[in-house]
């Protein structure tokens, strides 16, 4: 038996040439099984408690599933830099880079939320983010942005004027509140809980709104910031659980994101938040006075060209739509995956090894 994702990725990997420039759905479409083989390769490891072991069989199976690709890729942005994981490294080329093949970046964590999957708890996933050659904001040797994302549009740095993130925070529950109307206390952000993070949940609450406080899973949350926000503005539909993910994080998980934002709609600021001297200058180094290391990117800067992210469960994940965690079946085994563009979700049964 052949499941339908690896079909899809035979006929990818076959095909002479994608016919023109490839536009975000189809890449999409042709990285699928490459989060898929991830999510399916942690499935021995789930709830072992070897972190270091369950990246290093996600980065294994995601790498085997690019190399063939009809592309020119790189990779641009991997999540094991800053804490020594398993990694597909920065630079790293993938796909087969014959003449005419499209030039794309990649950002990718093969395992988001490694220790939630190592504790066989929720919210861990594969994840890739595509955009052309050049799109993706350059985080050098950053290991942490300040951000904020939400489904609101309209929120970039010319409206900022250079004010601190927080400091939007009064003015974002008010629309929110406006565009749904609900009342502040009704509306809910998202920041990760960490004592870098205490001054953001307590603006948050003095505006009157929830703050949500998360341990690991930067991704999850900013995509339930942000699915089903309909293309050219409008109001998401009720439900979906969150208003905005705010705070110090993750420099690339920041990257990630900001190519979902660039496909299903909404809002992203960030700025660089390193938490050394010593991190700090590595940035400015790398930085040359290209741009001012406290200046406010918004989403023009983090992804400046139409992009697609694809996910696949590790353990069972909610982004406002419920993706079961990989299963083992009589059959083999089951991997539940999303893409946007597109908001299409499937699954597909792996035979195993």
């Amino acid at each position: 038996m052949t499941d339908p994702i690896e079909r899809e990725a035979q006929a990818a990997a076959g095909a002479s040439a994608l016919t023109g420039a490839p536009d975000a759905a189809m890449l999409a479409k042709l990285l699928r099984p490459a989060v898929v083989a991830a999510s399916t390769a942690c499935l021995p490891l789930v709830g072992r408690g070897d972190g270091d072991a369950l990246d290093g069989a996600a980065v294994a199976a995601m790498r085997a599933a690019l190399a063939g690709l009809p592309v020119d890729g790189r990779v641009v942005v991997g999540e094991g830099e800053k804490d020594d994981a398993p990694m597909l490294h920065l630079g790293e080329p993938f796909g087969r880079a014959r003449d005419g093949d499209p030039a794309i970046d990649l950002a990718v964590d093969p395992v988001d939320g490694t220790r939630l999957a190592a504790a066989g708890r929720a919210g861990a996933m594969a994840v890739i983010s595509v955009a052309p050659r050049g799109a993706f904001f350059d985080l050098g040797p950053a290991h942490y942005l300040e951000k904020l994302v939400t489904w609101l549009p309209g929120f970039t740095a010319a409206r900022a004027a250079g004010r601190p993130i927080a400091e939007l925070i009064p003015e974002l529950v008010a629309e929110a509140a406006h565009a749904r109307g609900v009342a502040a206390r009704d509306i809910r952000i998202a920041v990760q809980d960490r004592p870098r993070n205490r001054p953001y949940v307590e603006t948050v609450r003095a505006a009157g709104a929830s703050a949500e406080l998360f341990e690991h899973g930067d991704i999850e949350r900013s995509l339930r910031a942000l699915r089903g926000a309909p293309a050219g503005g409008g109001v998401p539909p009720a439900g979906l659980g969150l208003d905005a993910v705010i705070g110090i994080g993750g420099a690339p998980e920041g990257v990630i994101v900001a190519a979902a934002v660039r496909a299903l709609g909404g809002s992203m600021l960030a700025r660089f938040a390193p938490r050394s001297d010593a991190e700090r200058d590595r940035v400015l180094t790398h930085l040359g006075g290209a741009r001012a290391i406290d200046g406010l990117a918004d989403l023009d800067e983090l992804c400046a060209a139409p992009a697609a992210i694809v996910l696949a469960a590790v353990t069972d994940c909610e982004i406002g739509l419920a993706l079961p965690g990989v299963q083992r079946m009589p059959a083999g085994v089951r991997a539940h995956w999303w893409s946007a563009p597109g908001n299409s979700s499937g699954w597909a049964d792996r035979l195993e090894s």
